[in-house]
């Protein structure tokens, strides 16, 4: 492979989940648009919006869209608070939430339920569920009060799909307004919305995707798109829904703007359907390599049973009380880090913690093998002394 990544070699890099890592062409491109903006303010800002039309025409057909169906936003999350602050409700309503939701999009629905004067309904969904089991504890939850369903396509804490497709349908059916935190999926899967029949997705393209960081997209389709405003004020306020999101005042707009050259050089020196196959396969087998490890070392199965997997991750289960003490999976991850240059995530949920293990093109079974055997023995050892 061609493709260069500006990744620190002396680090391994097991967490492309969390914060993505770009290839070298689109931190190019940024810095030329930077360039550009630097050296011409008024020229550069004048000419924004249409950089950003052009933009969105070219992301818009690797998510299988329009250029029409798609506006920027910094990351999922602003695309959630987006709906949250446009959206109304009437008092007494009720917004269904799911217990693998992401953190902060969760506190933006308790939130938004506040402002209005409604409650949060938490669907508890199984780790193991599959889609129909998982559809129908979600779909439980609703009732005539229900005023909006907030659904991962993809869980953060979990690494799983979710059945984005039943739960939208069933919603529809009902009147209720859907939004899917599809956070993760941008070019996870070739085609992200086939099938889902929502009133907002939101997704960032900085993860499975490798553009610059703070580039998200909000998808909108049927009536609720014509409500939904940018987070700032700007002179785009009043022109319809994409194009008031192409202008939202004095920002850099780089990582946008070079989110395609990202999505483009990733298909050109290595092509996305391979990517999406050789993470499966290799994040496979690194599950198999790191399970095992710990397993000779507790005598304990650390596979997890996860239902619908997502294609990039896989949960390994961590030994005794490791990952729930103070700091929780965060403490564990900065102490990794610190102590054997290895960047990857720990995660929870109920009363379990896990190593979510991701990959990408740029990783080799060498990474997992080298954490399996320097970093498996100090984690097991760890959880002793935690006990």
């Amino acid at each position: 492979m061609t493709l260069t990544w500006a990744l620190d070699p002396t680090v391994r890099h097991l967490n492309h989940g969390s914060f993505g890592a770009v290839p070298q062409p689109a931190l190019d491109a940024q810095s030329a648009y930077r360039a550009l903006m630097e050296g011409a303010p008024v020229r550069w800002f004048v000419g924004v919006p249409e950089r950003i039309a052009a933009a969105r025409a070219r992301v818009a057909p690797h998510l299988g869209l329009t250029a029409d169906d798609v506006a920027f936003v910094p990351n999922a999350s602003a695309g959630a608070t987006v709906v949250f602050s446009s959206l109304r409700a009437e008092p007494g309503g009720e917004v269904v939430v799911t217990d693998h939701g992401y953190g902060a999009v969760t506190m933006g629905a308790q939130r938004f339920a506040r402002r209005w004067g409604c409650t949060v309904r938490t669907a508890h969904v199984p780790l193991a569920a599959g889609p129909e089991e998982a559809a129908d504890a979600i779909t439980a939850e609703f009732s005539d009060r229900t005023v909006l369903v907030v659904v991962d396509h993809v869980t953060s804490p979990t690494g799983r799909f979710l059945p984005v497709d039943r739960v939208s349908a069933a919603a529809r059916a009902r009147g209720i307004p859907v939004l899917v935190d599809g956070a993760h999926v941008p070019l996870m899967l070739a085609d992200p919305l086939a099938g889902v029949d929502c009133d907002v997705w939101v997704g960032n393209l900085h993860k499975f995707g490798c553009a610059p960081r703070g580039s998200g997209v909000l998808v909108a389709r049927g009536p609720v798109r014509e409500q939904l405003c940018p987070l700032v004020d700007s002179w785009g306020t009043g022109k319809p829904f994409p194009v008031n999101f192409d202008e939202q005042g004095t920002q850099d707009f780089t990582s946008w703007l070079a989110a395609p050259d990202a999505l483009d050089a990733v298909e050109r020196e290595i092509g996305w359907d391979r990517v999406r196959r050789d993470a499966t396969d290799l994040v496979e087998r690194a599950t198999d390599l790191v399970a095992g490890a710990f397993a000779e070392l507790t005598g304990e199965d650390h596979r997890v049973d996860v239902g619908t997997p997502a294609v990039p991750f896989r949960l390994v289960r961590l030994p005794g009380p490791l990952g729930s003490g103070p700091g929780g999976g965060n403490a564990l991850r900065d102490r990794v880090l610190a102590e054997f240059a290895v960047e990857c995530a720990f995660t929870g949920f109920g009363d379990d913690a896990f190593l979510r293990l991701s990959a990408h093109a740029y990783n080799t079974l060498d990474d997992y093998a080298d954490f399996a055997q320097r970093c498996v023995p100090a984690l097991v050892a760890w959880s002793r002394d935690a006990d």
